[in-house]
């Protein structure tokens, strides 16, 4: 009966192992083998846990990117020349190609979200798409809840006058001028702030145009704006009298948390500043350099 008795004890507790051994998960053979490792030091299964949760892998949006092959922007498609549509109907622009050359850097292909500029930022908060590529200006607001890359635009603001005026060459001179602008604009302000007088107008096509015929002495608009202008109509007689000397800055909006993907893209971009990518492109849609500051 003892011998009974001692089969039946020693079959029991080999089940028990069994058992024990089948219920436990990787993390506790783990731990297992590392007391056994360790002797008699308690300490070893706990820095062992850490290990195992700090080795965690975190999957990031750069990983994704990585990934699928692809990076996807958000731009407008209707704000020319940065970001619109050509007579083929093929999204082209400044920004486009921008984020196209970003990409091609990432070794991955640009995919494009079309949205409207008021809902833009909404959407990469809901994760809609990866990045915004869309003149987005720093500003100290946006950088205390987004990342930006480094700047790729540099805007400056500019007086606007017709080619024989000889009279205005720098903003002071707008003092008891006729300035054509939209009357709520920033830039009426601006002119304002100098003592210029507002002649009120729907925008920068109609303000031009009062320039051009005499009926306004300038405009204020950003440097960038009037290049365009005189790329599309470059006999038109009208020039830039004189420039701010503080530039806006536009970069790539990035959600925060993304570092690896700001750090990815600021090489890409370093990269096409220094093969004179972002140059040429800029030269393509504004016949000269917006890329770097003046």
């Amino acid at each position: 009966m003892r011998k009974i008795f001692r089969n039946a004890l020693a079959i029991a507790s080999v089940g028990a192992l069994l058992v024990g051994c089948t219920n436990s998960g990787a993390a506790d053979n783990t731990v297992v083998a590392a007391n056994n490792n360790a002797g008699n030091d308690g300490n070893a299964d706990v820095q062992t846990v850490e290990n195992i949760e700090e080795s965690a892998d975190v999957v990031t949006t750069y990983d994704t990117i990585i990934s699928n092959g692809y990076i996807t922007f958000a731009t407008e498609g209707t704000y020319a020349p940065y970001s619109y549509h050509d007579d083929k109907g093929d999204l082209v622009g400044f920004d486009v190609e921008i984020a196209k050359a970003i990409a091609g850097e990432l070794g991955v292909e640009a995919k494009f979200t079309e949205t409207q500029w008021d809902g833009i930022i909404a959407g990469l908060d809901a994760k809609k798409y990866d990045a915004i590529s869309n003149q987005v200006s720093i500003t100290d607001e946006r950088k205390e809840k987004y990342l930006f890359s480094d700047p790729y635009t540099y805007v400056y603001g500019a007086v606007i006058v017709a080619e024989d005026n000889e009279d205005i060459k720098s903003f002071e001179d707008l003092d008891k001028k006729n300035v054509a602008l939209t009357v709520t604009s920033n830039w009426a302000d601006v002119a304002r702030s100098y003592g210029g007088e507002i002649v009120s107008t729907n925008g920068f096509s109609e303000s031009i145009q009062l320039v051009l015929q005499g009926r306004a002495d300038a405009t204020v608009n950003d440097n960038v704006t009037f290049l365009d202008f005189k790329a599309n109509q470059p006999d038109a007689k009208a020039k830039i009298a004189a420039t701010s000397t503080e530039a806006t800055e536009s970069a790539i909006l990035i959600r925060q948390g993304d570092e690896k993907l700001q750090t990815e893209i600021n090489k890409a971009l370093k990269t096409l500043r220094d093969n004179g990518k972002l140059s040429e492109i800029s030269i393509k849609y504004f016949g000269e350099d917006i890329t770097s500051a003046k």
